[in-house]
């Protein structure tokens, strides 16, 4: 349908039904403080001239790079993902609720949801939410809605933002989460968890680059008759690291943008979201099915489908809405190019680079915060004034790590840094150089 405004006569018309004289007063219960009164200030530009004033703001970023990992992690894209990903019959928010008319998009996304379980060792996936931490989040509130007990336990190393959102999500709900300390070797201290929690929360690789034991947190949190969640931030890792389902995972949760999806300053992302089949009906989000229709040819269907538009809110295990489907089927389409056999060696490539990376650092005097295994990114304490220097390497085009004090003032003084496959040999040992 061709889309046309609305004429001042079909303004009018409408806001008399509704008895508001203009459209300015149906901004009226807005503070007048936090409201602008008066016309936005934007000169018009012909698009030649709103080219080159964007083109000149991208030339003044820094040219540099990056060993940050954290969460947002870069990755090649090879072209053909892109291209396929931009495809007109995929470029829709909406959700395929006909699937009469949709049988080509609801495919694509069982592909994702049938390669997610696979990679993540789970009996099911969902059909993709937000990003890492919406995901984590509704895994934690799907723990409480199996157990019906309202705390849960995390690691002190999960994902600090993660963190953030799943407290947001709690807070009006009354939920609780309580932390788990770290050991010396940077793993969670499972000996710490309550009797009375839902749910443990392991983050692997954790924030700090370590790969927890998650066979033995699966073994801690059933021992106290909770689930484990396994979360992580970096979905490449699975394709070098026994998977979270072969581990005892009940529920796994991550970021998935390290398949296909361009960093662009820090998102949009997609996130993963698996369960054991047992569970399968205190899974939020969209789920498509296989079926066959009445010819009895192949098709497929959202199923399951628990959300607050099909049936009361109150009894609703998600309120996602337009989720992240397209970045879900871009996800789709780089696992399905790179198939098992790819991921396993572009992960290796990732660990690979980075124990190069690391061995590098311990030359120039930087010693491991823990000692512990890795996959691309791990913490580091630096040698006496680097803070000062850190500055001084971005001007020489380097982005030299994460200060984890930022974050972790047990840590001050420690850095985290990370290298994958798109950091060139001639790239680290320029930097190491430096960093020397």
């Amino acid at each position: 349908m061709r889309y046309l405004s609305h004429t001042p006569e079909d303004l009018r018309a409408m806001l008399d039904v509704i008895g508001v004289k203009k459209v300015e007063d149906l901004f009226a219960s807005i503070p007048a403080a936090v409201r602008m009164d008066g016309p936005i200030d934007i000169k018009p530009r012909t698009e030649w001239e709103l080219t080159a004033e964007l083109g000149a703001m991208a030339a003044s970023n820094c040219d540099s790079v990056a060993f940050l990992g954290a969460g947002c992690y870069p990755h090649h894209i090879p072209a053909h993902i892109p291209y396929l990903a931009s495809r007109s019959e995929f470029l829709t928010s909406y959700t395929p609720y006909q699937p009469e008319v949709s049988q080509g998009t609801l495919q694509a996304v069982f592909e994702f949801q049938t390669m997610t379980a696979n990679l993540l060792g789970m009996e099911v996936a969902n059909a993709s939410m937000y990003d890492g931490a919406n995901a984590l989040a509704e895994a934690a509130i799907m723990a409480i809605r199996v157990k019906k007990k309202p705390k849960v336990a995390f690691s002190r190393l999960n994902h600090p933002h993660y963190i953030q959102v799943m407290d947001t999500y709690f807070r009006p709900a009354g939920f609780e989460a309580v932390e788990l300390p770290v050991l010396p070797d940077g793993r969670t201290d499972l000996g710490k968890i309550p009797d009375d929690v839902s749910a443990v929360i392991v983050q692997s690789p954790n924030f700090a680059g370590v790969i927890e034991d998650l066979e033995a947190a699966a073994k801690a949190a059933h021992d106290k008759g909770a689930l484990l969640i396994a979360s992580f931030s970096e979905a490449m890792a699975w394709g070098l690291l026994k998977n979270p389902g072969s581990c005892g995972a009940d529920i796994v949760s991550g970021e998935g943008s390290s398949f296909g999806i361009p960093l662009n300053a820090g998102g949009p992302g997609v996130g993963m979201l698996a369960c054991t089949m047992k569970n399968v009906r205190s899974m939020p989000g969209r789920l498509i099915g296989e079926t066959t229709d009445k010819n009895g040819e192949r098709c497929f269907v959202l199923t399951l489908a628990a959300r607050e538009q099909h049936i009361r809110r109150e009894k609703a295990t998600s309120n996602i809405c337009t989720n992240s489907g397209h970045n879900a089927l871009t996800a789709a389409m780089y696992m399905a190019s790179a198939g098992s056999q790819g991921l396993h060696a572009i992960a290796k490539l990732n660990h690979d680079k980075a124990a190069y990376l690391k061995a590098g650092l311990e030359k120039a005097g930087f010693k491991p915060l823990f000692d512990a295994p890795f996959f691309n990114e791990f913490a580091m304490k630096a040698p006496a004034g680097f803070e000062k220097r850190y500055d001084d390497l971005a001007k020489k085009g380097f982005v030299a790590g994460l200060d984890l004090g930022k974050y972790y003032p047990e840590y001050k003084g420690a850095w985290l840094f990370c290298a994958t496959e798109v950091h060139t040999r001639e790239e680290i040992d320029a930097f190491l150089k430096e960093v020397a």
